[in-house]
């Protein structure tokens, strides 16, 4: 059995290589159908692109210089928090929504104390009375 080639272009120089893909499961071998694989790094890959890549993009994540382990974790859960509360409030574009609570931080902070929210899908800024 041939293993997978992956087809791979550099956007930003167009240059072309082909990568070997392997993988190691403690699935049977009875358990472990290519249908089945493929299922299981399709949903590894949601995971990766839906939210890792919100929490590193939009988030900044990665350019954190956090050395401590306990405060990496409580920021990667917080920023795990600010991605859950948007996307609830319908938001799908993250940089859209993180200028609107910055534009407001009433708002931002109503997020996390009500359950509802009050972000507004316009991107102008909300009015909040005191």
């Amino acid at each position: 059995m041939r293993p997978p080639v992956r087809r791979v272009v550099n956007t930003a120089t167009g240059e072309l290589r082909k990568e070997v893909v392997y993988g190691i499961t403690s699935l049977t071998a009875q358990k472990a159908s290519a249908k089945r694989l493929n299922g299981l790094v399709s949903e590894y890959w949601g995971i990766e692109n839906g939210l890792h890549y919100r929490r590193d993009k939009s988030l900044q994540e990665d350019a954190m210089r956090i050395t401590n382990a306990n405060l990496a974790q409580n920021m990667a859960t917080l920023n795990n928090l600010i991605v859950g509360l948007v996307m609830q409030q319908g938001w799908r574009y993250l940089p859209q929504a993180r200028r609107q609570c910055n534009s407001c931080l009433p708002a931002a902070l109503n997020l996390v104390f009500r359950a509802q929210g009050c972000l507004c899908k316009s991107p102008a800024p909300i009015s909040v009375s005191s």
